[in-house]
């Protein structure tokens, strides 16, 4: 091979070899950018921490982290839980490992509500950091409603029915045991 074949193909090496490289380049960029590799996406974080529930609830995992959990019985399209929304959604991203903070639209999920007292949307059902369902110092301020066992009296759930702020979500979640 002469020494002008060698400059010929050495220039059409460069002419596709730079601007593959560059498009490669940018690509990864771009790529990296538009990558949701924030700690608040939900699909990096553990699914047990994950706010929209898609599958059916296991409270008693839920309970074995030993954080406080609040369930949010509601619909994407209630007006009232969409109030709520992005007070869940704050809440659940400010607290990832020191509280459980769920959603479950009970529309597009109505057996998951099965065995929980939801009689109207939004309902928050609300288990201290032992695993046991929250007693509140003044269940009538709070709204509270305690639900018992007929038979034996035992304390099973802990429910609020209607809309709260993420100040008296916080007030709630430290008097449950947030750290």
């Amino acid at each position: 091979m002469g020494e002008n074949e060698n400059r010929k193909s050495n220039r059409i090496v460069l002419k596709i070899v730079i601007p593959l490289l560059l498009l490669s380049i940018v690509a990864g960029i771009w790529a990296m950018k538009n990558s949701d590799s924030g700690l608040a996406s939900e699909s990096n974080i553990n699914p047990d921490f994950a706010l929209h529930v898609t599958q059916e609830l296991e409270l008693e995992k839920l309970k074995s982290y030993g954080v406080p959990v609040v369930i949010d019985f509601g619909a994407d399209s209630c007006i009232p839980c969409k109030e709520m929304a992005p007070v869940l959604k704050e809440l659940n991203e400010e607290l990832q490992g020191r509280a459980i903070v769920k959603f479950v639209d009970v529309w597009k999920y109505e057996e998951f509500a099965k065995g929980y007292p939801i009689n109207l949307i939004p309902t928050q059902i609300f288990i201290d950091a032992e695993g046991q369902p929250y007693k509140p110092k003044d269940p009538e301020a709070t709204q509270m409603t305690l639900y018992s066992l007929r038979e034996t009296g035992e304390h099973v759930f802990t429910t609020h029915e209607g809309g709260l702020t993420k100040n008296q979500l916080l007030e709630i979640l430290k008097e449950m045991g947030l750290e």
